[in-house]
C-alpha cells in the first residue's frame, strides 16, 4: 500500500486547524444561533416548496474510530483504532430521497418559478445564489434504474453532485449544509456504541436494522427498519453514503493513538476518485455494513457510461450509493466555504 502524501497526512493531523488547502470562505453564517445544550430536532423545508428534510442533533464528543484487530471480518484499512473528537452537528434522519434531490438535479424549483411567472430579478439574494449553482446534465440512462422514486433514496449521483446539492441547499436556506466527514459519519453511526454494529456484534440482528444482500434485491424506501440509538435510520445498509473525504487505505496510520484528533478530514480536490462511501448497502454482505467498514469509489462506478469524458454528475453503476447531509453547529475552519473543485474534461480522474 502506498503511504498518504505528506500534505494529506498533515491535513489529517491538524484537522480543523488547517486552512491552506481550502478556497476562500464564502458568505455564510458562522456563529451558532444556539448553543449545543439547546440543539433540537428540526424540519428543514426547502424554500419555495413543500419538500421537507428532518434533521436530528448529534452531540459533540470523543470516540474510538476504527475497528479492533479481533473484530470479525474487519478490513486492514480500519485500523489502528484511534481517538477522535467531534464537534456537535445535526444529521439528516434519513438518506436523501428523490423528492428532495430532484428539486436540484432536475431543476424542479426553477421550473416551478417559471410556471408561476416569478420575476427572478426581484428574488432574495439567497434564491439568486441558489439559482446560480450549476445543475446536473441529464443522466445517460434512467437514474432510478427502475427501482422507483416515491420514498426511495436518491442513487447514482457522483461525489461532486452530492457536494453541489449541499451547496445549493445551503444557498437556499442560509444554513451550512454539507456531506459528513468520514469521522462524523462513523461517530453518528456508532451513536455511543463500541460494537461492530450499533446494536451489538451479532450480524443476525441485521434483519431488524438494515437492508443488505440477504434481505433485499434493490434499495428500499427509507425508514422501514429500526433506527440506531440516536434515531438515525438506514445507517447500516440500504444505500452506502458519500462522505466528504478522499479515501486512502492508510489514513488511520497518521493519527495519534493517545491524543484525540480534532475534526479529521482528507479534503476533496479536483480529482473524481477515490472518495469515501460508508454504511454498506442492499447489495453488500453483512460485514460491509459494520460501523467501521470503509470503501472508496473508483472508475467502476461508471463503467457503462459511454460518454468521453464521462459525466461528473451521474454514475451508471453505483445503484447502491446515495448520501445524507449534516449541518455543523459551528463549521470547522478548514471546511468553511468548501466547494467541489471537479470540472468536466480536466482529466483528473
Amino acid at each position: 500500500m502506498s503511504r498518504i502524501p505528506h500534505a494529506i497526512g498533515l491535513a489529517l493531523v491538524l484537522g480543523a486547524c488547517l486552512a491552506s488547502r481550502v478556497p476562500t470562505a464564502q458568505a455564510a453564517p458562522q456563529q451558532p444561533a444556539e448553543s449545543e445544550s439547546s440543539m433540537k430536532p428540526y424540519v428543514e423545508t426547502i424554500p419555495g416548496t413543500d419538500v421537507k428534510i428532518e434533521m436530528l442533533p448529534i452531540p459533540g464528543g470523543t470516540f474510538e474510530m476504527g475497528s479492533p484487530p479481533n473484530e470479525a471480518k474487519r478490513g486492514e484499512d480500519e485500523g489502528p483504532v484511534h481517538p477522535v473528537k467531534i464537534a456537535p452537528f445535526w444529521m439528516a434522519k434519513y438518506e436523501i430521497t428523490w423528492e428532495q434531490y430532484d428539486q436540484f438535479a432536475f431543476s424542479l424549483d426553477l421550473k416551478k418559478k417559471a410556471r408561476e411567472n416569478v420575476d427572478v430579478t426581484k428574488q432574495a439574494d439567497a434564491e439568486k445564489k441558489a439559482d446560480a449553482v450549476t445543475r446536473p446534465t441529464p443522466p445517460y440512462a434512467d437514474e432510478t434504474f427502475g427501482y422507483g422514486r416515491d420514498g426511495q433514496p436518491a442513487i447514482c449521483m457522483t461525489h461532486h453532485a452530492a457536494m453541489e446539492y449541499c451547496r445549493w441547499l445551503s444557498a437556499k436556506t442560509g444554513k451550512v449544509y454539507r456531506l459528513p466527514t468520514e469521522a462524523e459519519w462513523e461517530y453518528a453511526c456508532r451513536a455511543g456504541t463500541k460494537t461492530a454494529y450499533s446494536w451489538g456484534d451479532d450480524p443476525s440482528k441485521l434483519e431488524e436494522y438494515g437492508w443488505n444482500v440477504d434481505n433485499a434485491e434493490k434499495p428500499q424506501k427509507i425508514g422501514k427498519k429500526k433506527p440506531n440509538p440516536w434515531g438515525l435510520f438506514d445507517m447500516h445498509g440500504n444505500v452506502a453514503e458519500w462522505c466528504l473525504d478522499h479515501y486512502s487505505p492508510d489514513t488511520y496510520k497518521v493519527f495519534s493513538k493517545e491524543k484525540p484528533t480534532l475534526g479529521p478530514v482528507i479534503l476533496p480536490d479536483a480529482k473524481e476518485y477515490p472518495y469515501v462511501v460508508r454504511g454498506g448497502s442492499w447489495d453488500d454482505d453483512a460485514d460491509k455494513l459494520r460501523s467501521a467498514a470503509r470503501k472508496g469509489s473508483n472508475p467502476e462506478f461508471s463503467v457503462q457510461d459511454p460518454n468521453r469524458p464521462q459525466s461528473i454528475w451521474w454514475h451508471t453503476d453505483a445503484t447502491s450509493v446515495g448520501f445524507r447531509i449534516v449541518r455543523p453547529l459551528v463549521e470547522q475552519e478548514n471546511l468553511r466555504g468548501l466547494k467541489s473543485q471537479v470540472v468536466k474534461g480536466k482529466g483528473t480522474r
